[in-house]
């Protein structure tokens, strides 16, 4: 029992720890998905597609599958904390 209590312990403030994080980027999150289904978006991402952006720069805002799949990932898991 006492090895269930440390378990329970350190998972209970990794999680605290978890959604602190997580509720500190939900502004972020917001505009994100605000931006991903924006024209802006779109301008930005036919302009790299065009070559027209800096090639060092980093664009994991760009890709449609990260995108997607972050924006995904977000729902999947609100609905998953909804239901626990």
């Amino acid at each position: 029992m006492e090895q269930r209590f440390d378990r329970a312990s350190q998972a209970t403030s990794q999680l605290a720890a978890a959604l602190d994080q997580y509720d500190a980027a939900k502004e972020d999150i917001r505009l994100l998905s605000q931006y991903y289904s924006s024209k802006e978006w779109k301008h930005d991402f036919a302009a790299d597609e065009a070559g027209l952006l800096p090639h060092d720069l980093k664009r994991g805002v760009l890709s449609e599958d990260g995108m997607w799949n972050l924006l995904s990932d977000i729902r999947e898991l609100e609905e998953r904390m909804k239901k626990e």
